[in-house]
């Protein structure tokens, strides 16, 4: 899949994330075009491997992106926690364990799996610039995670081996405070273009995350190197958690149309319902994340009674704060 390619399916299930979907999709297209004109030997060109990491608040679709991603391009896909990497007294025993879910997920195919997409989440949790005590177990996992990010023969059990030049790493995380961070550092200046594209190539300079930006957070040199590419992912609104509802192809509306379709009947939810859901979900301050609690909260009562509903009938609500109204079938309505 070419990069427009990939950014058109990640749209279909991905709300808004421009920047980043082109980002992800260009290091991802590059990544694995490298691997084909390489051959899978030895060149430089199939060494320059260029993980990727995703900074962004809160469920502002990280993980989405990354499974949206593996499964349009039919690779297999695992995820981890950086947080309980950092908690584990082994970890060494812990990325066994990950790279053997990444062979699963391959159908038990080593080269298949090698060829898969690792996200790592809560990377920035390692840092923890807020709890020095807990710095030294997240440089340990940062020492850990540098072999196979870089790309290393690992041994499994039962003599299985994966090759993970060819894994792209793909790590994300809020990075709280980060902002700060950039905002003390020193800007760019006068840098001797043309007038017309001075300013334009200073702005976006200055607002790049910079290594020493991830450095002064508590970051590693060595590991900070290992994630070339940096896509920052903007925190959603109302307006894109009304749409995160309704226009993805699997969206929670479409999921629970389908599901009362099953049962034989049909729910229609008013517009205004995803604005007072979308205002619940932003006081949650968890992005998309609360959307789906408040919908099966919303659902429960009338899931609870449907199955005894007679066929063909029409569930409507009309507002989150009143009882929806209920059509039997050959009813008007």
């Amino acid at each position: 899949m070419k990069p427009r390619e990939i950014t058109a399916f990640l749209d279909r299930y991905v709300i808004g994330q421009t920047d980043a979907k082109q980002t992800l999709a260009v290091a991802v297209y590059t990544h694995y075009r490298k691997l084909a004109l390489a051959g899978g030997d030895d060149s430089g060109l199939a060494q320059t491997k260029s993980n990727v990491l995703l900074i962004g608040p809160t469920g502002t679709g990280k993980t989405l992106l990354c499974q949206t991603l593996a499964r349009g391009l039919k690779l297999p896909f695992v995820t981890a926690d950086a947080t309980a990497l950092s908690q584990s007294r082994y970890v060494g025993d812990e990325l066994t364990a990950l790279m053997l879910r990444l062979l699963e997920q391959a159908g038990g195919d080593p080269q298949h799996a090698g060829r898969g997409i690792v996200f790592i989440d809560e990377i920035d949790k390692l840092a923890n610039p807020d709890e020095p005590e807990r710095a030294g177990a997240g440089r340990a996992v940062q020492h850990a995670l540098l072999k196979i990010m870089e790309g290393s023969l690992i041994h499994l059990p039962g003599g299985v081996t994966i090759d993970t030049r060819q894994t792209l790493f793909i790590c994300g995380g809020a990075f709280v405070g980060l902002d700060a961070i950039m905002a003390g550092r020193t800007s760019y200046g006068f840098i001797g273009t043309s007038d017309s594209d001075d300013g334009r190539i200073i702005e976006r300079l200055n607002s790049r995350i910079k290594p020493t930006d991830l450095f002064a957070y508590g970051l590693i040199p060595e590991f900070t190197g290992r994630l070339p590419i940096i896509a920052r992912l903007a925190a959603l609104g109302r307006e894109d958690f009304v749409r995160i509802m309704q226009e993805p192809a699997d969206s929670l509306y479409r999921q629970f149309r389908e599901l009362f379709r099953q049962e034989g009947a049909e729910l229609v939810i008013d517009p205004p319902v995803f604005a007072q859901i979308a205002e619940l979900a932003l006081e949650y301050k968890v992005g998309a994340r609360s959307l789906r609690g408040i919908f099966e909260e919303l659902m429960t009562p009338v899931l609870y009674a449907l199955p005894d509903e007679a066929p063909g009938s029409k569930i409507h609500f009309h507002s989150l704060f009143s009882a929806p109204e209920k059509t039997a079938a050959g009813q008007g309505g």
